[in-house]
């Protein structure tokens, strides 16, 4: 059986090839496409029901993202050995394709969507992240589904002061600043990344870079879907309308909502009074009237009526729904050392916000395991972000950990990482974990101020705190006329048009996450709200460090100690020993844990123990058994055997050099009987020589003794 194939080709601007084939895989979908990179491959599908649901009012997309570990030659671990739920890598993926996509679908377009991209083949140098986008969107373009784009994702990174688009794995060393963006051809959709202290300039001229490069990626988009005959798409209807019930619900409850509105009450309370005149309005109505009309009155009163209000009192009066200025910070309360019994902790409180957030310190077997299908090893530096219902007063279960709360929990991650100490600088893995006990507002950039408070209460030697605001942005395209706001309410990032979270230290950017819900955003509101946002940040971070200045001196006096050293990496196997013997031996007896790793040719040791005397103990031994013997020392020794020419004296830890008979005092003696010396005896002895042909030590005892 023929198939009839068409391909695209992109070509970044250092000469490679991106390919886009439509036609040969996974024909009965709406849209399929593969997308290649060398030998990576990604394999785009995009199903749309043909219906939507009754009563459907919101668009139901669902992104998937999975990596085969076939594409790269490997068996998956654990015991079933078997592609699993998606590992948080796969749905942070998942999540860059579904903010780029997501705004881009009809407002009144209900049918369920349907969008996976699988990694079916995978170069180990290539970033398959970069390319994810760029399927989905190209998929859709294949397909007949409604769609305001093609969009298309790029990672940008600066490599040396200059920035690279999609960058390999093994250049990732050397970037400081790695941004993922998305775009349609004219507007900027969605940006994510972290830096290592970049500015506001940099981070925006990054965004204009990566920019240019996806109108190319869309322009190819376009001209593919033309040529399938696929740029006029399915017609639809999914929304059933009353112009006239809407046109009264706003005559009947636009002023009392502004009302309520401009009162600069609670969220619980502006919201019940909000409940109150929607109910007023619906209670002129039947029970029989309201089953059609409630889900129109609802959407209605939502859209037209709350979201005016609100975004009118802003660009009208500059007056907010808690009675703030657009760029006033809500109250700060911060508290660090609240457990007790955690290594560290901290509370972070702003406005209707809070994170409960603890660090704990552990050793090398505490690190994350990393086992993806091109990334493995371990991670000395996690942080996990808890988002209970009752945070938001909601009467319900908590479920599982949902793909939110690993998004917003690596968005906190990145913020922090490049100032927590590792490897070298630090022996403990850390672990942050923040729990959301209130939530009105960015709830990942309390995480990131409650991180830096408790990271520094428990004693962790942080490079610089790091604070976090998450801006806002109401506009209007008729008028011209925009706001900037500083610390968004839960309501202002549902009906404003940008939610932009920053994180930085005082002298540059860490992170930032950025969706954009408006057409035709100009870099001069960009600017703006990058300079408001380190204006708000540096408010943020004078609050942290009143409450705490630098980290603690030292750990709490529970908290388990490490000490790291490094050996020469030929002594790794004399200090784990046989079978692990020698080791296990050390910490048996210390009441230590040990671990070794190797790297640069060198062993890092690190040791654990509960006090410092264990730790001084194995630090002794491990440091006896690496030590080079040196001639011309003298050594307390133990005598470990008697020979009949002599004694096998331990020196140093594992480490017996020969005391011959003559070497034992002035006198002659005929045998070891008569030198009284006996096994267990301590005694001083010089090292005077090493054979040179057996590598042997040669000690003396007549040399520290008077001659008689």
């Amino acid at each position: 059986m023929m198939y009839n194939a068409t391909q695209k080709v992109i070509t970044l601007g250092d000469g490679r090839e991106i390919l886009i084939e439509t036609g040969k895989l996974a024909k009965q979908a709406d849209g399929s496409v593969v997308v290649k990179q060398g030998d990576t491959m990604l394999l785009a599908t995009v199903v749309a029901a043909k219906d939507a649901k009754p009563d459907t009012d919101f668009m139901p997309l669902q992104v998937e993202y999975k990596e085969k570990y076939a594409a790269a030659g490997r068996f998956p671990g654990g015991f079933l050995k078997r592609e699993a739920r998606p590992n948080d890598s796969e749905i942070l993926t998942a999540r860059l394709i579904d903010r780029a996509l997501r705004p881009l679908f009809p407002a009144d377009y209900h049918a369920e969507v349907y969008v996976t991209v699988n990694l079916i083949s995978a170069d180990k140098d290539i970033q398959p992240d970069a390319l994810a986008g760029l399927a989905a969107s190209a998929a859709l373009a294949v397909s007949d589904i409604p769609f305001g784009g093609p969009i298309s994702e790029v990672r940008v990174a600066r490599i040396d002061g200059k920035f690279v688009i999609n960058p390999t794995y093994s250049q990732m060393d050397k970037v400081d600043l790695d941004l993922m963006v998305g775009a349609t051809i004219d507007n900027i959709l969605m940006v994510e990344g972290e830096m290592k202290e970049v500015s506001e300039e940099v981070m925006l001229e990054a965004i204009k870079v990566a920019h240019e490069e996806i109108k190319k990626h869309c322009a190819v988009q376009i001209e593919l879907s033309k040529e399938l005959g696929k740029d006029v798409k399915r017609t639809y209807c999914h929304e059933v309308n009353d112009e006239e019930l809407r046109q009264l619900i706003i005559k009947e409850t636009y002023d009392k909502a502004y009302k309520v509105a401009t009162s600069g009450t609670s969220k619980h309370e502006r919201m019940d009074k909000f409940d109150e005149i929607e109910a007023e309005f619906a209670s002129r109505f039947t029970e029989e009237e309201l089953v059609e009309k409630m889900p129109l009155i609802k959407r209605y009163f939502h859209d037209d009526v709350l979201k005016q209000a609100m975004r009118n009192m802003i660009l009208d009066e500059g007056l907010r729904l808690d009675g703030r200025k657009t760029n006033e910070i809500r109250p700060i309360w911060c508290e660090v050392g609240y457990l007790p019994a955690a290594h560290g902790s901290a509370i972070f409180t702003r406005g209707e916000t809070q994170s409960l957030t603890t660090v704990t310190l552990g050793t090398k077997l505490d690190e994350k395991q990393i086992d993806e299908v091109l990334v493995q090893g371990t991670e000395q530096f996690v942080l996990h972000y808890n988002f209970p219902p009752f945070s938001t007063g909601e009467a319900k279960a908590s479920r599982g950990l949902s793909r939110r709360e690993i998004g917003h929990g690596n968005l906190a991650w990145r913020a922090l990482k490049p100032m927590v100490p590792v490897g070298e600088e630090n022996p403990y893995a850390v672990r942050v974990v923040s729990d959301i006990l209130e939530s009105n507002g960015s709830s990942s950039m309390a995480t990131v101020c409650a991180g830096t408070l408790a990271l520094m209460d428990a004693g962790v030697k942080l490079k610089k705190p790091v604070s976090g605001i998450a801006m806002g942005l109401i506009t209007d395209t008729k008028t011209g006329k925009y706001a900037v706001l500083s610390d968004i309410l839960g309501d202002e990032d549902h009906l404003g048009d940008m939610d932009f979270k920053v994180t930085g230290t005082r002298d540059g950017i860490t992170a930032t996450q950025m969706d954009i819900k408006v057409d035709g955003l100009s870099y001069e509101v960009l600017a703006k709200a990058l300079q408001q946002a380190k204006e708000g940040r540096m408010y943020i971070m004078d609050k942290l460090t009143e409450c705490i200045a630098e980290p603690r001196a030292d750990y709490r006096p529970f908290v388990p100690r490490i000490v790291q050293i490094t050996i020469p990496s030929e002594f790794i196997g004399a200090v784990i020993g046989p079978g692990g013997k020698v080791i296990q031996e050390i910490q048996k007896t210390t009441g230590t844990t040990i671990t070794i790793t190797e790297a640069d040719n060198k062993g890092y040791v690190d040791i654990f123990g509960p006090d410092k005397t264990s730790l001084d103990a194995a630090l002794a031994r491990i440091k006896g058994i690496v030590a080079v013997p040196e001639v011309g020392e003298i050594y307390n020794g133990k005598i470990r055997s008697i020979v009949p020419f002599g004694a096998f004296v331990e020196i140093l830890p594992g480490k017996d050099a020969l005391l011959h008979i003559s070497e034992i005092g002035h006198k002659r003696y005929e045998n070891m009987e008569q030198t009284g010396l006996k096994e267990g005896d301590m005694i001083e002895v010089k090292l005077i020589g090493v054979d040179n042909k057996t590598g042997k030590y040669k000690l003396s005892r007549k040399v520290l003794l008077p001659k008689e």
